[in-house]
């Protein structure tokens, strides 16, 4: 299948962005290239960096994006690497950095990948297919203390015990290979008089491992205080989220930046001489409107939050 994914918030993250012409900017997550269309179409001298840990999004973003030319530099990486990426291509700073994160519509509708609970195929779930690992490592390889941390933290479902000893339980008689496989061991786990009205039982475990093999969290949060130092004066960081343990990580690392100082409430001035890094543009996250919500159902849980880089103007 082609790699299509509806670009979510678009219009928001372009209005956001506040694009210069001949400014520099980084589509970090460039998947099927929705957003970094846009971005492209209103450079004149500047330049678009796009990067993806996904080899099909890779080739489906050059397609593309052809038509803009040298204009628009495509790396396969993951956006952990965007310094010695923009190192390498001899760019010091840039105008803006869009991530919009985790999975997409390609990648979901594509059993083989074995990200979706809906399609019986491998458990796979790697956003890069270059890495050994799989889904299905961590589900016969983990411990159940592993698996029911992982379930409990990164799916927060209130059956995670339950959940983990009755994967346990199944691998110990056939190891546990296929995406409906792992259903039927998720559903055992959980009362029949709690799964109804509750969406798929396999929901918040799916989300789990992909979180866990792909080191998302992690990846995320490790990653924020780099690229903010990466934007120029006056430059902006956007991020569009789909989960609640995302958000808060952008959220904390936004409003450290814009709020750094460490005194005790109770001291007259700070003397710690923290400086802030800049500022939220958006004290809530931009949420998508009716109309998108009406004809893209995936676009349900985006948030996008944006932060601005201070400029020497704002600091005297």
């Amino acid at each position: 299948m082609a790699f299509e994914h509806k670009p979510v918030l678009l219009d928001e993250v372009i209005k956001y962005l506040d694009i210069n012409p001949g400014g520099t900017y980084v589509d970090g997550t460039v998947g099927g290239g929705g957003h970094a269309f846009k971005i492209a179409e209103r450079l004149s001298t500047g330049r678009l960096v796009c990067l993806d840990q996904d080899g099909e999004a890779i080739k489906a973003a050059s397609d593309r994006l052809k038509s803009f030319g040298d204009k628009v530099s495509i790396i396969r990486s993951n956006y952990s690497e965007i310094e010695d990426v923009l190192n390498k291509l001899g760019i010091v700073d840039v105008d803006g950095i869009l991530l919009d994160l985790g999975v997409s519509s390609y990648q979901l509708d594509t059993p083989e990948r074995g990200f979706s609970y809906m399609e019986d195929a491998p458990l796979d779930m790697r956003m890069d297919t270059r890495y050994e690992k799989t889904a299905g490592d961590i589900v016969n390889s983990y411990s159940e203390a592993q698996l029911f941390r992982i379930i409990r933290d990164y799916g927060e479902d209130i059956f995670a015990k339950n959940i983990a000893k009755h994967i346990v339980r199944v691998r110990q008689i056939k190891p546990i290979e296929t995406t409906f496989k792992l259903n039927e061991a998720i559903k055992a786990a959980i009362p029949a008089k709690m799964r109804a009205g509750q969406g798929h039982p396999s929901k918040r475990t799916f989300q789990a491992i992909r979180i866990e093999l792909n080191r998302e969290l992690e990846v995320l949060e490790n990653s924020l205080q780099t690229m903010i130092g990466l934007l120029k004066p006056g430059g902006r960081l956007c991020i569009i989220t789909f989960h609640s343990l995302e958000d808060r990580i952008v959220k904390s690392c936004f409003k450290t930046n814009e709020n750094p100082c460490i005194c005790p409430p109770d001291f007259p001035v700070c003397v710690c001489n923290r400086k802030p890094a800049g500022r939220q543009v958006t004290k809530k996250p931009i949420l998508p409107s009716a109309e998108e919500l009406a004809s893209n159902t995936r676009a349900k849980s985006a948030k996008l939050r944006v932060f601005e880089k201070t400029s020497p103007a704002d600091k005297g």
